[in-house]
């Protein structure tokens, strides 16, 4: 039996609600259904780059690992009547395929800012989705529900089955790089840099875990440099998979004590590194997914630490195909 909402949040305030063994356990919950991404280096000269590539899973993401996880554990009798999510577009896919392998229902709350790529995504996959404002979208977040829709409610973040299954990737690079000295993670929610991070702090607590934000919506480092949540504008980009007006309430407390800082770039350092990945390495990312790549290429994260063994983990390549020409392009 999953824990309740009121328990998770009375334990979230008090210490982390995911163990090592919890993840662990996830690892072997999830063998069958995902791929063990492998870490390749990044070619560009004299740094000590790697890659987590996410973007190779079934559905081009990392969520396959927690929506697995928790659709695993949650109650077979409330998971007959469906499953769903809020999501911009890979968390419902995540849902959605592991849905589709139940043959459960599936529906998706998106925003109205979801790509095109990941909407088409959801419905080949068999899922509905609905679209609403983004605001609307993110109350659907913060209260978990949505009105109307039946079945067991998924959080895309701060679901404790959600952040183990995440936290499968922390063992996976500890295991194929054990002297890595720092992890750089996209931080949209905090559910999958927390994940890692839980993993990493019990097996080698002297590696660094940086969240990695984007200018136009880097609500975790306005958290940080204000000492608790703060309320900040969101401004929709290509980097649709991170970002938020403000830190969930049950995260903060993880992610302040978990992480160590948010590493901010630009959205033009974000479409250099996108194209770096792929005339580099032929590697597809979405904005998300090449924040990291940006940070590690300009030497943020080893800036006060002097740490020169770096893990990206590019956490997604669900791109619109125009969106990605226009990066080639220099237009964006």
């Amino acid at each position: 039996m999953r824990a309740s909402l009121s328990s998770w949040v009375v334990s979230a305030m008090t210490s982390n609600p995911v163990s090592l063994a919890d993840v662990r356990a996830a690892r072997e919950r999830i063998a069958g259904t995902i791929v063990r991404t492998p870490l390749v280096r990044l070619n560009v000269d004299d740094a000590e780059i790697f890659l987590k590539l996410e973007n190779l899973q079934p559905i081009g993401s990392f969520k396959l690992r927690g929506a697995g996880n928790a659709i695993a554990l949650a109650d077979r009798s409330e998971l007959a009547k469906g499953v769903y999510t809020a999501s911009a577009g890979n968390m419902a896919q995540g849902i959605a395929w592991h849905a589709r392998r139940l043959k459960i229902p599936c529906t998706v709350v998106v925003p109205d800012h979801a790509p095109e790529t990941k909407l088409a995504a959801i419905t080949r996959l068999g899922a509905k989705f609905i679209k609403v404002p983004f605001d609307e979208w993110w109350q659907v977040i913060v209260t978990r529900r949505y009105a109307g829709v039946q079945g067991v409610f998924i959080h895309p973040v701060s679901d404790p089955a959600v952040m183990a299954g995440n936290g499968t990737i922390g063992l996976e690079i500890l295991e194929d790089l054990p002297d890595v000295e720092a992890i750089l993670v996209p931080y949209g929610g905090g559910g999958l840099s927390c994940g890692i991070a839980t993993a990493v702090r019990a097996l080698k607590p002297n590696t660094k875990v940086f969240a990695c934000e984007v200018e136009t919506s880097a609500a975790f480092a306005a958290a940080l440099s204000a000492g608790a949540i703060t309320k900040i504008e969101y401004k929709p980009s290509f980097v649709d998979g991170i970002g938020s007006g403000s830190v969930l309430a049950e995260m903060w407390p993880l992610a302040k004590s978990l992480l160590d800082g948010s590493i901010v770039m630009s959205l033009a350092e974000v479409a250099e590194a996108v194209r770096t990945l792929a005339e580099r390495n032929r590697v597809i990312a979405e904005g998300a997914g090449a924040t990291p790549v940006a940070a590690a290429i300009a030497g943020k994260a080893g800036e006060h630490d002097h740490a020169h063994r770096i893990v990206c983990v590019v956490s997604g390549g669900n791109i619109d195909l125009e969106k990605l020409a226009k990066i080639f392009r220099r237009e964006i």
